[in-house]
């Protein structure tokens, strides 16, 4: 079976891609269609607002952390139930870490069959556009450029100029024509897209640019592409969502806020297939963490932005920094991470957090470390059984901060063979029940830290169960009310 789908790219980054995708999500689930969307490589910003746009949860694809046989599974058991796939490219079409184009954009469309819709940035171009567009036909013929959409188009005489020149040269289809709108605008930070938590105004924005897009983009010939898709998709597993582990289900708080969001749904996905319930909880907001809890996830976000109202919140940092003492397990990721450390400093500006890492976050104007990392497990690594080696784990980071004046004792879950990590030797500081890293870590190419982590907390219960002094943490825990 082939479902309809298609691949958005671009000629290079900041083309308007992301914008349009988006906007063409909303504005075909406007219209009564399901539209799946995916991204493709590592980012939790993009997916947010394609999530929002089309109301199903954003899907990343990204073929540095996962097999040929993974994406092509993962993609075929999204798209199930009639589906339109909008899978948004990073970067431009052909770029990738690889020379030879094998992480590419193009090497996924090729891969899944996909048609490509270029978007194309059209600012100071007329006759100019054609050989870019032939040049791009010509680089890889097996990679199908569909049709293109003209970004940043300077008036009606400029558009005319472009089409009779597409139309000429090229026989490549014009599917619409986008120009500059201050209600496409998204506004932008140091990792890439403000997050659609921090504006209250999110869906509202989301539909005007679906609305606007529908007025300048022939919808239906974009279905149209989708759909002469053909490529026969391998058969995925189906997920039987009933199963679920004979014990005891587990209560696991994560912090879903404004300063935290960086969450990937598959690995949400796979904690709650392993009897997982995942409870919110608000870290600027509540002033205590939710009673019964079992572990603690605190994904990345911006902190640094949100410091003030972080510091604030002394109740909640107090009875996080009690209960990490006591012994509940964390495991926290770059935003997670500078949050439990003493102290974030940025723009000349220092506030207080949770304390429990010794150590202090600095914030600087540049990346400290970016893109994908391998590290490898140290002996102390707080998440193996008995029976368990250590292993290697692919992920990524994205930060511009570092964590100073740690203390020397303090132990570390992983040497990083690829990557920056903590210090460009260490990440995983571990304290207490806490592993807090900068990598990312994806429930993917074999990297199952959802499970581990999960049986680290079941055995984690089972010793304090067993202890004298074993904490009551079923109907309620110590660290659940305000100090």
């Amino acid at each position: 079976m082939n479902h309809p789908a298609l691949l958005v790219s671009a000629a290079h980054k900041s083309s308007g891609k992301t914008t349009v995708t988006l906007a063409l999500a909303a504005a075909l689930t406007a219209r009564g269609h399901a539209v799946q969307p995916f991204k493709k490589g590592p980012d939790y910003i993009d997916p947010m607002w394609l999530s929002l746009a089309a109301g199903r949860p954003c899907v990343n694809l990204d073929p540095q952390l996962m097999g040929r046989t993974e994406i092509a599974e993962t993609f075929v058991q999204r798209l199930r139930g009639g589906a339109i796939g909008l899978v948004e490219g990073n970067k431009g079409l052909h770029d990738g870490l690889a020379l030879d184009g094998s992480d590419s954009n193009a090497a996924l469309a090729r891969q899944l069959g996909l048609p490509v819709l270029l978007v194309l940035d059209t600012r100071g171009m007329t006759r100019g556009i054609a050989p870019l567009i032939l040049g791009y036909q010509a680089f890889d013929p097996s990679v199908r450029i569909g049709g293109v959409i003209l970004n940043h188009v300077g008036g009606p005489r400029h558009e005319a100029k472009l089409r009779a020149v597409i139309e000429h040269y090229t026989g490549v289809p014009v599917l619409g024509a986008v120009a500059k709108d201050a209600r496409l605008a998204l506004a932008e930070r140091h990792l890439g897209l403000m997050p659609d938590r921090e504006l209250g105004d999110a869906p509202q924005r989301v539909r005007a640019m679906g609305e606007l897009i529908a007025g300048c983009v022939d919808l239906e010939r974009v279905r149209e592409l989708a759909a002469s898709r053909r490529h026969e998709d391998i058969a995925a597993p189906l997920a039987d969502a009933t199963l679920r582990p004979a014990s005891e289900p587990l209560r696991i708080g994560i912090a879903r806020d404004k300063a935290f969001g960086f969450y990937y749904p598959d690995d949400l996905d796979a904690l709650a297939a392993e009897g997982a319930e995942l409870v919110p909880f608000d870290t600027l907001a509540d002033r205590c963490l939710p009673p019964a809890l079992d572990g603690v996830f605190i994904g990345g976000g911006f902190p640094e932005l949100f410091m003030a109202e972080l510091e604030a919140n002394v109740a909640l940092r107090a009875a996080l920094q009690r209960a990490i003492v006591e012994g509940l397990p964390v495991y926290a990721e770059c935003g997670g991470l500078m949050y439990l450390a003493r102290s974030i400093r940025w723009n000349g500006r220092s506030a207080q957090m949770v304390g429990a890492i010794p150590g202090d976050v600095v914030m600087h104007a540049r990346p400290v470390g970016r893109g994908y990392v391998r590290v490898e497990e140290t002996a102390e690594f707080p998440w193996q059984d008995e029976a368990s080696e250590p292993m290697l784990r692919l992920g990524h980071e994205f930060h511009h901060s570092s964590l100073e004046n740690l203390d020397p004792s303090v132990q570390f879950a992983y040497r990083v063979q690829r990557g920056h990590g903590i210090d460009g030797r260490h990440d995983g500081v571990m304290v207490h029940r806490v592993l807090a890293s900068y990598v990312h870590l994806r429930h993917t190419g074999g990297n199952d830290w959802p499970q581990r982590f999960v049986a680290h907390l079941r055995r984690v219960r089972a010793q304090d169960q067993a202890a004298p002094a074993a904490r009551q943490r079923f109907g309620g825990t110590p660290w659940a009310t305000t100090p």
